[in-house]
């Protein structure tokens, strides 16, 4: 491990329930790479003050978690296209004082529905309405899927959200049924007060084909854990992390590391 020095360079994240996820997989590869680079995850009770100390301390890179996805955009310089199609922020890099925001989010949830073949056919239950809903509406959207349900209690951000992309709204998932499932909510989440409760109905995980979760922690929650004993397709929040994280990683420090390097962060991380 590279010893603490005055030339290091600091990437952190943002989020209210932090874990090891980005921190193992970043510093494992800044240490394969050789890299003076250093990881740090962080819990702030204030949004604006944390992001003004990105600025001010030249921080690099910040990644950004529930809940500050949408609340972040007043706060940067500079969108890019990839957040400002979905109005959600999941990376800022810090270029010279200057913060441009982008979303790495959508590219992982693209990729995983490519490599798993859902079938744009399919039927779909979307439950969450923040901005890594909005991440995920969009690929599953540009993926060629219309038969979509949002699920979302709030009302006003459900609805917006479905007809932002045309699909349906439900306000609860009680008696809903579709062949995909996938949960972005915090239900299921390490930590939270909702950390055993199940995202979706018994019944409908039977009934389904495709069990996704984008919750990376823990990397087994309830709904993934259910989908498995169900036999299903299961797609994790892990899955999304490690994605997610290394088109990060290339924004931050502009190198792509090998499929190989990317396995072993990935071990890495899921070894915690």
């Amino acid at each position: 491990m590279t010893m603490l020095n005055k030339d290091m360079t600091l990437c952190i994240s943002l989020s209210a329930r932090p874990s090891n996820n980005g921190t193992r997989f970043h510093n494992h590869l800044y240490e394969a790479l050789e890299l003076n680079w250093i990881y740090k995850a962080f819990a702030p009770t204030d949004l604006a003050n944390a992001i003004a100390g990105v600025r001010g301390l030249g921080i690099r890179g910040c990644a950004i978690s529930m809940p500050y996805k949408e609340d972040v955009i007043a706060l940067v310089d500079r969108m890019d296209a990839s957040a400002t199609a979905i109005d959600s922020v999941n990376t800022i890099v810090n270029d010279d004082g200057v913060l441009v925001a982008y979303n790495t989010d959508y590219s992982a949830i693209a990729q995983l529905i490519e490599r798993n073949g859902l079938d744009p056919a399919c039927s779909v239950l979307l439950r969450g309405s923040g901005g890594m809903a909005k991440a995920t509406a969009a690929a599953f959207r540009d993926a060629g899927f219309t038969a979509v349900t949002i699920v979302a209690r709030n009302e006003d951000l459900g609805r917006a959200l479905a007809a932002q992309y045309g699909f349906g709204w439900q306000a609860d998932a009680a008696g809903l049924e579709a062949d995909i499932l996938v949960n972005v909510t915090p239900l299921g989440m390490a930590g939270g007060p909702d950390e055993h409760a199940l995202s979706f109905e018994d019944a409908a995980i039977t009934a389904s084909s495709v069990v996704f979760d984008v919750v990376a922690l823990p990397a087994e929650t309830p709904l993934v854990k259910a989908g498995r004993a169900a036999g299903k397709t299961v797609i994790t929040g892990a899955e999304v992390a490690t994605l997610q994280a290394l088109e990060q990683f290339v924004l931050y420090t502009g190198i792509r590391p090998s499929a190989e390097q990317v396995r072993a962060a990935e071990e890495y991380m899921r070894a915690q």
